[in-house]
């Protein structure tokens, strides 16, 4: 590792460092209040050469940080690529970096691998005083269809509260993630659908609340909500009183349909996990069926005859994209759950359960594509 495998943007207040490596962001903070909030998680084997340098891992596990980008997301059943696909465990160059017309700055970078011939570039920006990192992903050519998703991650030290914005259900694989008991344990039924995720069924016939974390210990879980295709504006908010911050995930639902919640709390005793990688939350938004790979998300499948997009199409001839948005903002005294998130168009408005709100910059415009 060395300080050309990373690049840095900034603005006022704000910074976000791409690992060049693998595409991963290992670094978005925020200046807030006199303090800098830092939502995104980091694998605790990082800096584990034995681990870093072992070619036989995939890379997006040995450099398993931040938020990163997955094309085809899930296993690759299809091409022989690894896990989450080249965005996530291949180099990066830098384009370029621009200043942003209202203050701060946008980089370019292109994927050296080619995603089913396609150039893959990601953009990222920073925006004075904005206490979110925008991020684009745009294809250009390319043929066929496959499953994309972003993958944050955050993670709790102490105990936390999610919130999201309306979902038509929840569900679980067919099987469980974890399921030899030799190397790892998950904790809720698979499969199971339910529409109360207060009430999400474990295998042992009782039920979690997903709206709490942690909802038990020493476990690997995984689940997708659909979003209510009535939503212009999806959204996730984990709130975490320890570190006096709130981690957001915002997203136009006709780009990422689904989120999906990895609960990675010291249920996997393999290598490298090796029970150490606790309290971590991903929080994944999508356009993917579920875990299922590749070859499920691009077939008709459950989902996709209701409607519910789980593959983008690529255009030979020109390019088609995906955003999204994560953020990081102050956690006001007192509050406990957030309610609600709502945009205008150069703030985003968030609301407690017990009815306090703060009001923050944000660039509604993006995510709507200016409309």
């Amino acid at each position: 590792m060395s300080d050309s495998d990373f690049h840095t943007i900034e603005a006022k207040g704000v910074k976000a460092t791409l690992d060049l490596r693998g595409g991963h962001v290992r670094v978005f903070a925020t200046e807030q209040g006199g303090r800098t909030i830092e939502p995104l998680h980091s694998a605790p084997w990082l800096n584990d050469k034995t681990i870093v340098d072992d070619e036989t891992i995939d890379a997006n596990l040995r450099l398993l940080s931040g938020d990163f980008f997955c094309a085809p997301f899930s296993t690759n059943d299809i091409d022989p690529v690894t896990l989450h696909g080249w965005p996530a465990n291949s180099p990066w160059t830098l384009l370029g970096v621009e200043a942003h017309p209202e203050g701060g700055q946008t980089a370019r970078y292109e994927l050296v691998k080619r995603v089913q011939g396609a150039t893959l570039v990601k953009e990222l920006t920073v925006r004075d005083g904005h206490p979110f990192l925008y991020e684009r992903h745009i294809f250009s050519g390319g043929e066929g269809d496959l499953p994309v998703a972003n993958h944050a991650m955050t993670r709790f030290d102490g105990g936390g509260r999610l919130s999201f914005s309306p979902k038509l259900f929840g569900t679980t694989p067919e099987t469980a993630i974890e399921s030899d008991p030799a190397k790892g344990r998950s904790l809720l039924a698979y499969p199971a659908r339910f529409t109360d995720l207060t009430k999400a069924p474990r295998a042992d016939g009782g039920t979690a609340d997903l709206t709490t974390y942690p909802f038990g210990s020493k476990h690997e879980d995984f689940l997708s909500l659909v979003e209510d295709p009535a939503n212009p504006f999806g959204w996730a908010a984990a709130v975490r009183p320890d570190k006096r911050d709130i981690f957001l995930t915002l997203k136009n639902p006709a780009d990422f349909p689904i989120t999906m919640m990895w609960f990675s709390n010291g249920g996997r005793d393999y290598t490298p996990w090796n029970g150490r990688h606790i309290g971590v939350l991903g929080l994944e938004e999508g356009r993917t069926y579920a875990g299922y790979g590749h070859k499920a998300s691009i077939a008709p499948n459950p989902w996709s005859e209701q409607g519910i997009p789980t593959s983008l199409h690529l255009d030979p001839s020109g390019d088609v994209e995906v955003r999204n948005v994560i953020g990081g903002v102050a956690l006001p005294e007192g509050w406990t759950r957030v309610a609600s998130v709502e945009a205008g168009a150069g703030e985003l408005v968030l609301v407690d359960e017990a009815g306090g709100s703060v009001t923050v910059p944000y660039d509604a415009k993006f995510l709507t594509r200016g409309a």
